[in-house]
């Protein structure tokens, strides 16, 4: 008896409906249709598989694609942290600097007002002289490590000009001649007998050979012997500072210029410095697109640094007239600064050379004293309470109805960067001074008692 079809099952069903045309088809038909379906069916399974493949890859890339997101929003605040921490650093320096040089201001304007005691002793000078060395090489440490944390950062341009290479040497020496002097050193100079001229910044060109120089002198014994010799050739210029003093060890001389790299010295520490001198003749000679080298024979042999420059295209240089500060003549001077002792040493030294001076401790009294009379030269700080001196000056600037009547700004401040020195000018002072600031650069200016509309670094 058949099964009803309600009885069968599915595959039952399908069975019975090829049966006829199994009967009616040759086997060999259904092995190859069955070949060609496996075959298709291998087709799709790769098909898929590859699908599974793209999915997979897909996933890797969008993960990817996620992690690079995140790393460049990463390498981003990063980025800003590494700002930030430069701007932290050089925000510290600065304020370092400021905070240092004002007590060294008025150490070195007591220094100096001792000095020009009339009835001084002997050894009175001599110890005046000794205290204003001293706060003067504390302003060189500072001003070195200033300079190589601005070079590092970029802080420094160049303001280049065609230089007469003897000038800036003179300079150099003049500089130094005090503490040559001092150690009883004997220093030979030779130059080439023509005016070699180079492109370069002045202030930091002489910059560049002060540092050698002192470093020659610090490390040469007193009564020892240095020797500067300037020699040219048609395309560059070779200057070479030898002394006959420590020398250097021959592992020392691959990092010399290194960043607080210092060579063997006793635990007295008698040379002083801090290591960055020499890294900053290197950039700051670098940036004139020179190059410096260190050579010495050992230890106690000497020791020898030679900068070479590339020499300018122009022949000469043209000079105008000698400019020479006129001094004498009682001036009258308001003198805002909110460190007692500052102003009270300073105005002494003034009042000592036949000045008129009236003092003020804030920004506010300052102002209001400069606009109730009227003054020869304001010498006034930065840095004051109430009222900065920007503002005063800018105030009294305002407030001044002609020219004949405009008084001789002299800022005299911690504050040292170029930054700072710009905003000064920009504000209204005429000379833009740096503590700790010495009589001989401030005296001349206030003898002069005229509006030059120049800064003046000290």
């Amino acid at each position: 008896m058949e099964p009803q079809d309600d009885d069968m099952t599915a595959s039952q069903q399908r069975a019975v409906a090829l049966e006829p045309l199994r009967a009616a088809l040759p086997e060999e038909y259904l092995l190859r249709r069955i070949r060609v379906l496996e075959d298709e069916l291998e087709s799709l399974r790769a098909v898929a598989l590859e699908k599974r493949r793209l999915e997979d890859t897909l996933a890797e890339l969008r993960e990817a694609n996620e992690h690079l997101v995140l790393a460049a929003v990463q390498a981003q605040h990063l980025q800003e942290d590494a700002e930030a921490a430069n701007r932290r650093q050089n925000e510290f320096l600065a304020m370092l600097a400021h905070e240092l040089r004002n007590p060294l201001s008025p150490i070195g304007m007591a220094a100096s007002l001792l000095d020009r005691t009339p009835d001084a002793t002997p050894q009175l000078h001599k110890l005046a002289r000794v205290i204003g060395r001293q706060v003067d090489h504390m302003a060189k440490l500072l001003d070195d490590l200033l300079d190589a944390a601005r070079i590092s950062s970029g802080k420094i341009t160049l303001k280049t000009q065609p230089l007469v290479l003897a000038d800036v040497l003179q300079q150099a020496v003049e500089t130094m001649q005090p503490c040559i002097q001092e150690r009883r050193q004997t220093l030979q100079l030779e130059l080439p007998p023509e005016a070699v001229v180079v492109e370069g910044d002045q202030v930091r060109l002489t910059q560049v050979f002060t540092n050698l120089l002192a470093n020659a002198s610090k490390y040469t014994g007193d009564g020892g012997m240095l020797r500067l010799t300037a020699r040219a050739d048609a395309g560059e210029v070779a200057v070479a500072i030898a002394d006959n003093g420590n020398g250097i060890a021959p592992e020392i001389i691959p990092y010399i210029f290194d960043l607080f790299t210092q060579g063997p010295r006793s635990l007295a520490r008698s040379e002083g410095g801090l290591g960055v001198g020499l890294n900053v003749v290197r950039n700051l000679v670098g940036m004139h697109a020179g190059t410096v080298t260190a050579d010495s024979r050992g230890a106690g042999q000497g020791s020898t640094f030679t900068v070479h420059l590339p020499r300018s295209g122009h022949r000469s240089v043209e000079r105008g007239p000698a400019q020479v500060a006129v001094t004498g003549g009682r001036k009258r001077v308001l003198l805002v600064e909110d460190n007692p002792d500052t102003s009270a040493t300073l105005a002494a030294c003034l009042r000592d050379e036949g000045h008129e001076v009236v003092t003020a401790l804030d920004g506010r009294s300052g102002l209001a004293a400069a606009l109730e009379r009227p003054y020869d030269v304001i010498v006034c700080d930065i840095g004051l309470p109430g009222l900065d001196g920007l503002g005063l000056i800018r105030a009294v600037r305002a407030a001044v109805g002609t020219e004949g009547s405009r008084p001789l700004a002299i800022a005299m401040t911690g504050y040292g960067q170029p930054e700072d020195q710009a905003r000064g000018l920009e504000a209204g002072f005429d000379h833009y001074l740096v503590k700790p600031v010495g009589l001989d650069a401030l005296l001349p200016l206030i003898g002069a008692g005229a509006s030059a509309g120049a800064a003046q670094r000290a």
